[in-house]
């Protein structure tokens, strides 16, 4: 038996074939009788639509291109572990929508649009990560005044154009440090990049400071010590931290890799987490619940931002309305602050 066509269906339907195109890929020009009847004839005949053909129609892919920074990790991967949460919620977000992911990572070069949408090997581009912002930031305006569909994954830009999911770290920052303070603890240090090059970690930073002074506490910039988001580097600033000699009795990490690598320093420097020192993160990557002791930290909904990631992209492919989206954080409380 000849597989069926999409001109077997304009004829049984009693429309035309161009009808029927639109009508399998749920085209607002046709009303929705017509496209019942076509979409049941096609179930009827067990047709596929050959999405080669389409298209090349269309000249679109139906993917969408997942371009990863690549980050200094303890392994080979190279990618940030926040990140490999998000990648399996975008998957599955993508799946939903009937798109393929390509997924690569980023290549910094002038042209590196031209290697996605511009040759058609995707519609749009979902950006994670990003090094240094202020040297990125100029290829998201060079993305943008080429016209390229693309959303990232951060902090807000100050350019309508360009589209931001992002959590909102400032009040993430305010929410753990508060539930720090209101367990007893007085002097705080701060270790994460606190500048304009880490947008999100000057965030939390800044509504970890808001919360310190409504409680009437002081900021000690003496401990307030920059790292990037790693293990490492959260290890080196928590021995930097020891080193000064200032008292503390709370570590506020910019994220929970960070805070993983500050309890290893105090705990060879035979500091008690948490009777002496209180520690928390940021993120609620899985490895969190199983630190000595549990992290209590600020949970992003990485389920949540593929769901957005891929649905303001699709939109923006689409000629839809999209806009950036804030997403609230949520407290996960555990034992390494007490309570």
């Amino acid at each position: 038996m000849s597989k069926a066509t999409s001109f077997d269906i304009a004829y049984q339907a009693g429309v035309s074939q161009s009808t029927v195109s639109r009508a399998l890929r749920n085209s607002p020009l046709v009303n929705e009788e017509t496209r019942l009847k076509v979409q049941a004839i096609a179930q009827e005949l067990n047709y596929k639509v050959d999405k080669n053909a389409s298209n090349l129609r269309t000249q679109q892919s139906d993917t969408i291109a997942l371009l990863l920074f690549e980050d200094p990790t303890n392994d080979d991967s190279l990618i940030n572990p926040f990140f490999l949460s998000m990648l399996g919620s975008i998957t599955r977000a993508c799946s939903k929508k009937g798109y393929d992911l390509l997924v690569s990572f980023q290549q910094l070069s002038d042209d590196w649009h031209a290697d996605y949408e511009d040759s058609k090997k995707a519609d749009g581009l979902i950006l994670l990560g990003y090094g240094d912002f202020v040297d990125y930031e100029e290829k998201l305006h060079q993305l943008s005044e080429q016209n390229t569909h693309f959303i990232r994954w951060g902090a807000n830009v100050d350019d309508d154009n360009i589209i931001s999911v992002g959590c909102d770290n400032f009040h993430g920052g305010y929410q753990v440090t508060e539930h720090v303070i209101k367990n007893g603890r007085e002097k705080f240090a701060f270790l994460g990049d606190a500048s304009s090059h880490s947008p999100e970690f000057l965030e939390r930073y800044n509504g970890h400071c808001k919360a310190l002074t409504d409680n009437k506490l002081s900021v000690i910039s003496e401990l307030q010590v920059d790292t990037t988001f790693n293990e490492e580097s959260g290890y080196q600033a928590a021995c930097q931290l020891i080193e000064k000699n200032i008292s503390f009795d709370a570590i506020f990490c910019a994220s929970d890799l960070i805070a993983i690598g500050a309890m290893r320093a105090l705990q060879e420097h035979n500091i008690k987490i948490p009777e002496q020192v209180a520690v928390v993160g940021f993120d609620d990557i899985a490895v969190a619940s199983f630190t000595i002791p549990a992290l209590t930290t600020a949970k992003q909904d990485t389920t949540l931002a593929g769901e957005l990631l891929v649905d303001n992209l699709i939109a923006l492919i689409k000629g839809e309305p999209a806009g950036t989206t804030l997403m609230p954080t949520t407290l996960i409380v555990r034992k390494s602050c007490g309570s």
